[in-house]
């Protein structure tokens, strides 16, 4: 089972209107609930930026950078890095974001390094 969480009519109508058309398509009942988002919990500190944080040196300079973890959670570098990790975003755009990351010369190329090597095939997604 699966569920996507709206925050208002327009993003209820957009998800049921992806799951009808996903449905057609399908030719079969998707079985994910829509519902309305109520609370949200941020997840624990070791779920954040899951895959940066497997990657000892790039941490040791956001230790540095972001010695709070709230800030390391809130950080649009981490995020970034992570998603690049991860397989998201291609070795040219990391190229033409990575000077404005705020790492070092060595962890940029550790970066570029890693994501060059790993080949991760387009994520599906149902919806």
């Amino acid at each position: 089972m699966s569920a996507i969480f709206f925050h208002n009519d327009e993003q209820k109508r957009l998800a049921l209107e992806t799951k009808g058309r996903v449905e057609r398509l399908k030719n079969e009942k998707v079985h994910t609930e829509i519902l309305p988002l109520r609370q949200f919990y941020i997840a624990e500190d070791y779920h954040q930026k899951y895959r940066l944080q497997q990657e000892y040196d790039l941490m040791k300079e956001y230790r540095a950078i972001y010695p709070l973890m709230k800030a390391f959670v809130n950080s649009t570098s981490a995020a970034r890095v992570n998603g690049y990790l991860d397989g998201y975003g291609k070795l040219d755009e990391l190229k033409k974001d990575i000077s404005g990351l705020g790492l070092s010369a060595k962890a940029s190329k550790r970066l570029m390094d890693s994501v060059s090597s790993s080949v991760r095939p387009p994520a599906r997604c149902p919806l």
